[in-house]
């Protein structure tokens, strides 16, 4: 009987082990295949990937293109990494800023509609529909802060590009004389780009584009499922342990955990039902937000270290994204003026929703499709 006992642990041990060689493996397959994106899209714009973004050349077009996208995939992770992809083959920064803008905001749904699990006990609910929707409104009003900088002075492009050229930069120091990831994805990128290269440039880059974005797909999704497997029991103790001992540890805790679980949508989602139960208030679980918001980088800065073509401008956007969000917690979490506002905000809505159910569904259908789509459609006349 005792043997039984110790042989399970080991048992249990290997598994783990098996897990994590796993998304090792994943995580590589995730690097290739946004290189894959940025050869496939290289190939098929054969150096005209402007004109084929032509239709986002507005910033508010790229803008409802990121919103729309990441709410359809309830991923921004996803997204960030096909943006970075395209960026690599040659997608013009000034068009991919707005969309990772707009990755952001579209993130937010999958939380709001985790918090319709409460509609039943009215309290309950609001309380986890205002812990949800704080997301969405500090990501709308960093949106509404940073788009209007970026248009005027393109303020993130160019603290993007100084930041990339220190990696990139001339001599020894630049990061392609020991660039290892991309020289370990080289033989898996190359090898698929020549089976696809057969079929000519344009029907080969295409074919190429979309081998990667279902390679992101399925590596995303399962290093997801596997890391909730293993770390979701470990991000709730860090969370449990952080919350409530002021907003430096909440953001901090919100990035380790997002960084653990690779999903702002995971991080986020764990606490809507901690705050439908009444566990934590609302101004304790908003900093946890601010602090996924920055993790869910990681992955996208983690790519950019792989891809072929425009290699620089790749990793310019992925710091883009991290210096983002990392200037949207300075600046309105930072300012006591703008501070409160989504907390304001996510608490009125929050008892809108708890006396009105449809006003739930509304919000949702409304934020993250309607009003995206009909300032596309009016952007698209501009």
């Amino acid at each position: 009987m005792e043997n039984n006992q110790a042989v399970l642990p080991k048992q249990s041990e290997y598994h783990n082990y098996l897990q994590w060689i796993m998304v090792s493996f994943l995580v590589y397959l995730l690097i290739c295949a946004v290189g894959m994106i940025g050869s496939g899209f290289k190939m098929a714009s054969a150096g005209h990937a402007s004109e084929l973004f032509s239709f986002a050349s507005n910033p508010f077009a790229g803008l409802v293109v990121g919103i729309i996208a990441t709410a359809l995939i309830q991923s921004s992770s996803t997204v960030s990494s096909i943006i970075v992809g395209l960026v690599a083959g040659g997608l013009p920064v000034e068009l991919a800023v707005p969309m990772i803008m707009g990755a952001n905001v579209g993130t937010s749904i999958t939380n709001t509609i985790v918090s319709l699990g409460h509609v039943r006990a009215k309290e309950e609910f609001k309380r986890a529909f205002s812990a949800a929707t704080v997301h969405d409104f500090f990501n709308l009003l960093s949106v509404m802060i940073f788009l209007p900088l970026e248009i005027a002075f393109g303020l993130l492009e160019k603290i993007g590009s100084w930041l990339s050229s220190l990696f990139y930069g001339s001599g020894d120091s630049s990061i392609k004389s020991f660039n290892f990831i991309k020289t370990a994805t080289a033989p898996v990128v190359n090898t698929v780009k020549d089976v696809t290269h057969s079929f000519g440039d344009q029907l080969g880059g295409i074919a190429l584009i979309l081998i990667g974005i279902g390679l992101i797909f399925i590596a995303i999704t399962m290093v997801g499922k596997l890391l909730k497997k293993l770390m979701v029991g470990k991000a709730k103790n860090i969370m449990h342990t952080a919350i409530g001992r002021g907003p430096l540890s909440g953001i901090a805790s919100g990035t380790l955990v997002t960084i653990f679980v690779q999903s702002s949508s995971t991080t986020t989602s764990l606490m809507v039902p901690l705050a439908g139960s009444g566990a934590f208030k609302l101004k304790d679980i908003y900093p946890f937000t601010l602090g996924a918001n920055i993790g869910t980088c990681v992955t996208a800065v983690l790519a950019a270290t792989a891809v072929t073509g425009n290699a620089q401008a790749a990793l310019q956007i992925a710091f883009i994204h991290l210096v983002y969000n990392i200037l949207g917690v300075v600046l309105i979490y930072g300012l006591p003026l703008l501070r409160n506002i989504p907390v304001k905000c996510a608490d009125a809505l929050g008892g809108i929703a708890a006396e009105n159910k449809l006003a739930a569904l509304g919000y949702i259908l409304g934020v993250f499709f309607v009003a995206p789509a009909l300032c596309l459609g009016i952007s698209s006349q501009l």
